[in-house]
């Protein structure tokens, strides 16, 4: 009976779920296509004109010449060095470098502007990554849960003052999405462009690139190897993007419990306004996972 209940309930909302999952990335697929394919062509042929200008300027270059150059260039890059005047950087792998790096790797974040290149630091990073992504979920986690403990300590106070429980937690809500964008975007945002000399909205791009973990590495702070950074910055940075990880998991939870909510509304509404029978297995009220907000969870407050 439950697999009959399941193949006649679940399976449509699942091919919906799919349907709309793959029709949102194409559509995305799309707009990044005419959005950026246009520019891609027009600096592909001025890169062309750039190098045959190159090759006419100087004309003791040949084409190998100019390959053994760039090489060098890009060797160069790899390892943060810079070659302009008659100094280099220190390279990418001092303690301050290699601690944001290891921050990165447990993180998922991989910028790629830098990878161990001995046989030694791979396998170790392989291990290393191994333990530490499952140590940083955790921890993640349990700093999210004490996030929303103290948003629910402070509404439960402020509802004992007002009495109204709904008002109250809407406020909070909003109240915690307006401080942790200030602090996990805005004054990073004013922080980068100052010490990195991005724009606002490069700035702006990074802090979300970062903290999401999809980590392109067109954009990485602390890596341009002809600035001299201060050594705060990395700890500031490093600081940044774990509590800054925490807070954004904290999001997605709270818009993974909208959509759930809104699920069951609609749900609710197609049955015609008729509760689900217990037992129906639909799981609703028992997934573990869709129980943000568990009074339990978040009144008592992890134990060390």
């Amino acid at each position: 009976m439950g697999i009959k209940q399941l193949s006649l309930e679940r399976v449509p909302s699942i091919l919906l779920l799919g349907v709309v999952y793959v029709a949102y990335v194409l559509i995305g697929g799309v707009i990044f296509w005419k959005v950026e394919g246009d520019l891609g062509r027009k600096d592909l042929s001025q890169l062309l004109m750039n190098k045959n200008k190159l090759l006419t300027t100087y004309t003791c270059l040949n084409q190998e010449g100019l390959e053994a150059v760039a090489q060098v260039v890009q060797d160069a890059s790899k390892v943060g060095l810079s070659l302009r005047g008659n100094y280099t950087t220190d390279g990418f792998w001092k303690f301050t470098s290699s601690a944001v790096f290891a921050a990165t790797v447990v993180t998922t974040i991989g910028y790629g502007n830098m990878s161990p290149s001995t046989m030694t630091g791979q396998i170790f990073c392989v291990f290393f990554a191994l333990f530490g992504i499952p140590l940083n979920m955790a921890v993640l986690n349990r700093v999210g849960k004490y996030m929303l403990a103290m948003e629910r300590k402070l509404s439960d106070y402020i509802k004992e003052k007002t009495g109204r429980r709904k008002c109250t937690r809407f406020f909070i809500h909003l109240v915690s999405y307006l401080c942790g964008t200030v602090l996990f975007f805005i004054v990073p945002m004013l922080v980068f462009q100052q010490h990195e000399g991005w724009t606002y909205s490069q700035a702006i791009y990074y802090c979300f690139i970062t903290l999401s973990t999809i980590g392109f590495g067109d954009f990485v702070a602390d890596s341009n190897p002809e600035k001299v950074y201060p050594d705060w910055y990395s700890i500031l940075m490093a600081c940044w993007i774990f509590f800054g990880l925490a807070w954004l998991a904290l999001i997605i939870n709270h818009s993974l419990d909208i959509l759930e909510r809104l699920n069951s509304h609609f749900k609710l509404q197609w049955r015609g306004g008729k509760p689900e029978e217990p037992g129906s297995g639909s799981g609703e009220d028992h997934n573990p996972d869709t129980q943000v907000e568990d009074e339990d969870e978040i009144k008592k407050p992890p134990v060390n």
